[in-house]
């Protein structure tokens, strides 16, 4: 360790591969003497970790830093230099416009260029200013130090890891390219050994993360691209590793392979979130989907097919340039059709640089919140009726933490359903069997099953790095 200990503040936005981001850079400043603090108040670094994907995302930002600059000048009029960065999306888009509106803001650098944060720190230091949204020649996971057993301990028993970064799809609507880059993958085996380490720190479930995650082609260890099904598989040998989830998908890269996992891997949990955003075609095209509902809907047959459990999960976007009554009909429908377990739905807000954005027939606010409302309403009466239908079912729960009451726990089931149970605290960090006997609208309640025990981690059915 370098110098006296700091402390560190990080604050993500948006997606996992933010959080993902957030304790990688945490990570990567460990080796300088920062530690990480829950209260922004104590700190001498706040990182803002931002999203760029929606327009209050961004805002949300801009008030946060207005809070942070009295917290700044607070911490000056007591002699304590308080360092402010922006990271993430909005600082790859924005750039020295961040500066420019807040001042008080230090360091502004892209998604890309995280592992390059002590240098980054130390220019700041020097020049008053830094600012880095380049996107660099060099890998940033070549150089990313991994978190130290205990740090990973205090993170949970779930973990995210980055297996792909970026996007060439170009939805008409997105950001994603632009903030974050063309499509990489990382090779295979880095990756293996990063789930190895978590799991030798007591990760018992491991979900795989990239804006594009199915269209994963790393290099494996045969010198081979690897597809995201091969990974999984590998994955699955990982001894202590007993949960397996993967996020986010794009409908056309839902390939042979990766269904079949869906049937073979006992690891791979029975719910996916896919993607759709619309139910109409003509609004999939202006999108630029590249699918249509059809398409979409026989890849959620053959999922079924495989895995007769399965639940599904997707996004939504209305008020989409052109969108008539009839486009959101077909989007209403298509949720009655699937019967999704859960959505995210969203107004569509156009993003600066997006095709979206320069798009005639805008729809008007009151249009895009009167549908989002309704939509809301129907994904929230299919979620209620599959709750409902867990009512009385036994399910397999990975303990993550105490909950609210004493003596009660709080871990999630397969369908990634949060479930409260009474329970001995020696079951945080294990998997014992749970049978339903209470619904709520975004949780479960349930019993343990008669003498339930953690259930010990699976051993290794490979060598480490095999």
């Amino acid at each position: 360790m370098n110098g006296p200990r700091k402390l560190l503040y990080v604050k993500s936005f948006g997606c996992q591969m933010n959080v993902y981001d957030s304790r990688r850079m945490a990570d990567t400043l460990a080796p300088q003497g920062y530690v990480e603090t829950a209260a922004a108040d104590d700190a001498d670094l706040v990182i803002l970790n931002t999203c760029h994907i929606r327009e209050k995302a961004a805002e949300k930002v801009y008030s946060e830093l207005g809070r942070l600059r009295r917290m700044k000048d607070a911490a000056a009029s007591e002699g304590r230099d308080l360092v402010i960065a922006v990271a993430g999306c909005v600082a790859q888009a924005e750039g020295e416009e961040i500066i420019r509106r807040q001042p008080a803001v230090d360091l502004v650098f892209g998604p890309q260029s995280y592992h390059r944060l002590p240098e980054l720190l130390a220019r700041a230091a020097r020049d008053g200013k830094a600012v880095d949204t380049e996107f660099p020649v060099d890998n940033k996971f070549e150089h990313l130090a991994e978190p130290t057993p205990a740090a990973t301990r205090a993170r949970g028993v779930s973990a995210f890891v980055t297996v792909q970064e970026g996007c060439d799809k170009f939805c008409t609507f997105c950001v994603v390219p632009y903030t974050r880059g063309a499509e990489v993958s990382r090779p295979a085996q880095k990756i293996l050994t990063e789930i190895e380490h978590l799991a030798a720190a007591g990760v018992r479930e491991v979900t795989l993360i990239g804006q594009n995650v199915n269209a994963y082609h790393g290099e494996g260890p045969d010198s081979r691209p690897w597809s995201l099904a091969r990974l999984l598989r590998r994955v699955a040998q990982v001894g202590g590793i007993d949960r397996l989830r993967y996020t986010t998908s794009h409908p056309r890269d839902m390939d042979d392979d990766l269904i079949a996992a869906h049937r073979d891997l006992h690891e791979l949990m029975p719910q996916l979130h896919l993607p759709v955003q619309s139910g109409s075609d003509r609004i999939l095209a202006a999108m630029n989907r590249r699918h249509s509902r059809a398409d979409y809907l026989d890849v959620v047959k053959r999922l079924r097919d495989a895995r007769p459990d399965l639940a599904l999960t997707s996004d939504f976007i209305v008020g989409f340039p052109g969108e008539t009554e009839s486009d959101f009909a077909a989007t209403l429908s298509l949720v009655s059709d699937v019967g999704y377990s859960g959505a995210f739905s969203f107004k569509y807000s156009p993003r600066p640089g997006t095709p979206g954005a320069d798009m005639d027939d805008q729809i008007d606010e009151q249009t895009k919140s009167e549908r989002l409302q309704r939509l809301q309403q129907a994904i929230d009466r299919n979620q209620a009726a599959f709750n409902r239908r867990c009512l009385g079912m036994s399910f397999d729960v990975l303990f993550e933490r105490p909950g609210r009451y004493a003596g009660q726990l709080v871990g999630r089931s397969p369908y990634l359903q949060p479930v409260q149970a009474t329970a001995p605290a020696a079951l945080i960090g294990g998997i014992a069997t749970v049978t339903i006997t209470e619904v709520a609208s975004n949780s479960l309640f349930g019993a343990l099953a008669p003498g339930a025990q953690p259930r010990a981690p699976q051993p290794a059915l490979l060598p480490a790095g095999a």
